[in-house]
């Protein structure tokens, strides 16, 4: 057996989108992934099915596994002919230890790469509105560990020559020693008044900024009960942080979001939670697929295409697979000619419009109901409707036609199944950590389904876990399904599209804030 590869991959500070290109090539394509603590776990999305996750992560009181042992690990998985992405916080070559994972891969013959990554002394500091250089304050940074005990930090640094060597000073590793780290700034040179800011958890949902001056951050830290991990910086770049510090001003700042949706819509939510200065955790509960059992149905219903005069869409979903369907009987949508077009909302709206359709009518309300009374003075007896949906859809719509006369033939073109997914026990810890801030439900389904998950997972009482979470739905449907099941809900917009409901959430916080 050919002994495998190990890639020595910098994940970056803890914003996942902050790896890079080469990084996350690196994950995708191997067969086990040996991470630490201060590596984002939602990057391990990106892995293939079947591959093998080991988490190696430290904390400042214990070890998973020692340093040696990493070492060793890393070799016994390539010779067993494994591609192994060995995923480490920030750059693998600053503080990394990298040098002694390489140089045992080295002794025993086994090919390795190492991947740079964004530093977190450079990344972290960014994220707080600092700026590490500043053609007007400081021209050379330096790196720094703060992690030793003082006697290995004094002879590990010379204070007199680097307290005054650069203009900005970067620790990492350093929060328990911040009160002898300040004592020896100042004693070599650095006035009191420097500023100095702590950075914990930065580029998470969890960050936090500390600022004060080599005199009092001693007194604030240990009044703050500031824990590690965190970058300190010390250096007049910190008073730039007042005029750019620009992700905590982000709406969603310090929101961690739970998105529940079925897997392509959770991306499409995830992305806007980014942009909006939040972190989503991606949890499909839920999965669509074709519905075979209704192929009778379908193709019996595009035979009878032409006697339609509506075709009546409440969700996207409804759109895209009453369209696989029509591509897999090879059947033309102008068969349908006869049928004015209705949606539920903006979003089915768009759904169409992807197919080059227009929506003929679209209800003030975003629910069955609204567009049953929308129809309800438009439809006339003995019309015929077509209603592609799911097989969980209510039947509020249908009944509605049938009372006015509409012959209204409910066609269930997909199901909604309980997904299945490789991130239970990191959502599951996150949720008993109270790590999450909110959980967002689009569906019934979002809902009771993830109830079922952790019911699987082995919680009896789910809704007492998810009690104290924000509960946001996106409608009135979906908040009585919540409600219905014990959890509180605290969010519900005016109107029932995502965009409401992230705008919902952004004002909710600010208001808590």
């Amino acid at each position: 057996m050919e002994n495998g590869i190990v890639y020595l991959v910098g994940a970056g500070p803890g914003d996942p989108k902050l790896i890079t290109v080469r990084g996350l090539q690196c994950i995708e394509a191997c067969d086990v992934v040996v991470y630490d603590r201060l590596a984002s776990p939602r990057l391990l999305k990106h892995l293939k099915p079947g591959a093998e996750r080991v988490y190696v992560g430290k904390l400042p009181d214990r070890h998973t596994m020692k340093q040696e042992e990493i070492n060793q690990l890393l070799v016994d998985l390539a010779l067993q002919g494994k591609i192994v992405t060995r995923l480490k916080g920030g750059d693998p070559t600053i503080f990394g230890r990298v040098g002694e994972e390489a140089g045992l891969l080295r002794e025993h013959g086994i090919p390795f790469e190492i991947v740079p990554g964004i530093t977190s002394a450079i990344a972290v500091p960014a994220y707080a509105g600092i700026p590490v250089t500043h053609r007007d304050l400081a021209s050379s940074m330096s790196i720094i560990t703060g992690h030793e005990s003082p006697d290995k930090l004094d002879r590990s640094i010379h204070w007199d020559k680097v307290t005054l060597a650069t203009g900005t000073l970067v620790f990492l590793m350093g929060v328990s020693k911040i009160g002898y780290i300040s004592e020896q700034l100042i004693r070599h040179g650095k006035p009191a008044s420097t500023p100095v800011a702590l950075i914990r958890w930065g580029t998470r949902a969890e960050q936090q900024t500390l600022v004060g001056t080599l005199e009092t951050i001693e007194s604030q830290v240990l009044a703050a009960n500031f824990q590690p991990p965190a970058v300190i910086v010390v250096g007049e770049v910190v008073r730039q942080r007042e005029q750019l510090m620009w992700y905590e001003r982000k709406p969603l700042f310090g929101t961690r979001i739970l998105v529940t949706r079925a897997r392509a819509q959770a991306s499409r939510l995830a992305e806007q939670i980014e942009e909006l200065g939040g972190e989503p955790v991606e949890y499909p509960v839920i999965e669509m697929r074709a519905n075979t059992a209704a192929s009778a149905a379908v193709q019996e219903a595009v035979q009878a295409a032409d006697s339609f005069d509506w075709l009546i869409f409440t969700s996207s979903n409804g759109v895209d697979y009453f369209f696989r369907w029509l591509r897999e009987l090879r059947v033309d949508i102008r068969r349908f000619h006869r049928a004015r077009l209705a949606a539920v909302g903006p979003g089915t709206a768009k759904a169409l419009l992807q197919y080059g359709l227009i929506a003929d009518e679209l209800p003030q309300t975003y629910q069955a109901e609204g567009l049953a009374a929308q129809l309800a003075e438009l439809v006339e007896p003995g019309q015929r409707a077509l209603l592609p949906r799911g097989d969980l859809a209510r039947d509020v719509l249908p009944q509605e036609l049938g009372r006015a006369g509409v012959d209204a033939v409910a066609l269930p073109v997909y199901e909604t199944v309980l997904a299945q997914t490789g991130e239970d026990d990191e959502v599951l810890r996150q949720l008993m950590d109270k790590e999450i801030d909110v959980i967002t439900f689009t569906s019934s389904s979002t809902v009771t389904n993830l109830l079922e998950r952790l019911r699987q997972q082995g919680v009896e009482a789910p809704a007492e876990l998810l009690a104290g979470i924000t509960a946001a739905c996106i409608g009135p449907v979906t908040a009585a399904t919540a409600r219905e099941a014990g959890l509180e809900v605290a969010l519900e917009p005016e109107e029932a599209t995502v965009d409401a409901l992230l705008s919902a959430i952004a004002t909710y916080r600010h208001n808590q804030r």
